[in-house]
């Protein structure tokens, strides 16, 4: 007999830590044929969810999904998210928490991915965290663009 999955209770243990530390829980999943997620706001085959206990109804996250309700615009509607679409659970605050290797029938390179260290899948986990303006090349950022007091959360693979 196989052993279950770790990841739907890594996902667990993450967002009973952000709530345990008053950080908002976000989920950033691929959108396939699989996930019921209002596609308007799906960006690069990608969708972040806040699943915060204010922003949902009636979470449910157990070894195959994350369910719940949540309102986009004012409308509610039904999430569904398969586990194995799941690339990564953090807190919006810090950006940390788990990122994940996504499983599905459909290849990763049709998707532009979170980072360019996803662009190849990869075995393990990552950690996600924050990059300071001050980090980033001047090469890379015009001089014209102001400067943002966080940018997005990076990933970076641990093995």
């Amino acid at each position: 007999m196989s052993a279950s999955s770790t990841k739907p209770y890594f996902m667990r243990a993450i967002y009973e830590w952000c709530t345990d530390n008053g950080f908002t829980p976000y989920l950033a999943v691929k959108v396939s044929g699989a996930t019921r997620v209002p596609m308007e706001f799906v960006r690069n085959g990608e969708i972040v969810l806040n699943i915060s206990f204010g922003a949902t109804s009636g979470l449910k996250m157990d070894n195959v999904a994350v369910a719940f309700n949540a309102r986009f615009g004012g409308v509610s509607r039904e999430i569904y998210v398969p586990v194995e679409n799941v690339r990564a659970v953090y807190a919006s605050e810090n950006g940390e928490g788990m990122a994940f290797e996504v499983d599905t029938e459909e290849p990763l390179e049709e998707v532009t991915p979170v980072a360019p260290e996803l662009a190849k899948p990869s075995i393990g986990l990552a950690a996600v965290s924050r990059v300071e303006p001050s980090e980033i090349d001047a090469d890379t950022k015009p001089s014209s663009e102001p400067q943002k007091k966080f940018e997005k959360p990076t990933l970076k693979i641990i093995k």
